[in-house]
Parts: C-alpha cells; sequence; structure tokens
C-alpha cells in the first residue's frame, strides 16, 4: 500500500506540473454532454496519468472522467484507479486557483489509497486506508465544532436558498468552490465542519476525497448514513454530504430540506 501511495502521488505531482503549463494560457476548450467543458489541459493529463498509472500497474484497472465510454473499464480487476484529471475544469478555465488533481486506487468497492494535489494552492493531500490523512506531510482532522456552534458549510446556492426556505439551522455560509474534491478535501483538513453534494456527483469527483475524510475523522455518506461503494463501471450517486462525525446529525437534519 506504502508503494502505491508513493506511485500515486508522484503522478499526481507531476500531473498538476503538465496541467500547470495550461493554466491561465487560454487552452483549447470542448463541450461535452450536459454542457460540461473539457480542454486541452483535461486531455493532456488524463494521458499522462494513465500512462503512468496503468503503465507502472498493468493489473489494475482504469476509470477516468475522460475516458471513453466504450473504453475497456477492466471490470475483473482487483484493483483499479479511479481519476479526476482536472476536477473543477470551469475555475481552471477562469483563471481560479481552487481546481485539483484526484486520483484513487480503490479495493472491494472502497478507496484504499488517495491523493489530491492542487498545484496552484501548493497543497497536496494524501492518504492510505492504513494511514492518518496528511497535508503537505502534516497530519490533518476534521474539525470538532461544539454543539452551540454555528456550522461552517460550503452548499451551492441552490441548496443554500431551499435550507433557508425551509427555516433549517442557521449556519456560516462558506463558499462552495467549483471542485467538488478540493470542497470535500477542506472538510478533511478541518477547515469547513461540513458539505452537502447535489445528486448525480460521479465517483470521481469524491473517491479520493472520501478517504481522506474517513481517516481524518469523518464520513462521506447518502441520506442513510452509507458509506459510498465504487464499482469499476462508474457510478453517480444521489444526495451525499459530508462532515465530522461531531456534525453529521446536524447535517442530515439540514439534508432533509433537499429533494432528491
Amino acid at each position: 500500500m506504502r508503494d502505491d501511495l508513493e506511485l500515486v502521488k508522484t503522478a499526481a505531482v507531476e500531473a498538476g506540473a503538465v496541467a500547470m503549463r495550461f493554466f491561465r494560457r487560454d487552452p483549447a476548450v470542448w463541450w461535452k454532454e450536459g454542457n460540461s467543458p473539457v480542454s486541452e489541459a483535461d486531455i493532456a493529463v488524463d494521458a499522462f496519468l494513465k500512462d503512468a498509472l496503468v503503465g507502472a500497474r498493468p493489473s489494475y484497472g482504469w476509470v477516468s472522467e475522460e475516458m471513453e465510454q466504450a473504453e475497456d473499464r477492466k471490470a475483473e480487476a482487483d484493483r483499479f484507479f479511479v481519476v479526476d484529471p482536472i476536477d473543477g475544469t470551469r475555475a481552471f478555465l477562469r483563471g481560479e486557483d481552487t481546481w485539483c488533481v484526484s486520483i484513487a486506487v480503490i479495493e472491494q468497492g472502497r478507496p484504499v489509497i488517495g491523493v489530491i494535489a492542487a498545484p496552484a494552492l501548493g497543497v497536496v493531500f494524501e492518504v492510505t486506508a492504513e494511514s492518518i490523512t496528511r497535508l503537505n506531510g502534516a497530519v490533518c482532522r476534521v474539525s470538532r465544532p461544539g454543539a452551540d456552534d454555528r456550522l461552517r458549510l460550503a452548499v451551492p446556492d441552490g441548496m443554500r436558498k431551499r435550507l433557508d426556505a425551509a427555516g433549517s439551522e442557521p449556519f456560516i455560509a462558506e463558499k462552495a468552490v467549483p471542485s467538488l474534491a478540493y470542497r470535500l478535501a477542506l472538510v478533511a483538513s478541518g477547515r469547513l465542519d461540513g458539505t452537502l453534494i447535489r445528486p448525480r456527483a460521479n465517483d470521481w469527483d469524491i473517491a479520493a476525497a472520501d478517504l481522506l475524510i474517513e481517516r481524518a475523522g469523518g464520513l462521506l455518506c447518502d441520506r442513510g448514513g452509507a458509506p459510498g461503494l465504487y464499482r469499476s463501471e462508474g457510478k453517480r450517486h444521489g444526495l451525499l454530504m459530508a462532515a465530522s462525525h461531531d456534525a453529521m446529525a446536524r447535517v442530515r437534519q439540514l439534508a432533509r430540506a433537499i429533494p432528491d
């Protein structure tokens, strides 16, 4: 597991350097289904990571946001990579720094390696299923808000309006950064008490951050409190939430105001 972590961490940092060659340099952009942008930077980073990771672990499967739908995902593989080459492409294209490279290794449906590198911010999160979450080498943990403390939550604007209209518990609304993976990493590092995630998040958006949060003392789960399972065919999830265990009951209560 340590060898896999070093492989993934090195690849994520080097992939971040590849992305930085395009950052704020007006890369070519195309549009995918659902009016989602993909740039030449996404494609270049994806190609680099597939070569670096599958080249080093040819028995592992491969799931990436930029892979072709018809591409063989090696469903029989015991382990597989789940990759978002640039999570937060819209922010990347606007020249904002809150985007990241997100890589997980999945075994038996759960992440066992997670790395998120945000090169424009100079930060790298890393974790294994046997270690504590680290940010730039230092141990980090989720927050521990008191029962009377207002929660610091990052919630998409549409959700926040629904919560306000429902008269939900007041909270401190932090900025919901476009990169979901990075937003979840902020929960893992204690900079946010929690977040709500709109339905239809993909495996590559959340898999690495899921393990970061778990090993930092928190939970990423569905309405019923169950953690996610990840399959080599990929999956879109329903409403999700992430928080420290101290805050999760309150976050789940807020989520009742949000429809599926």
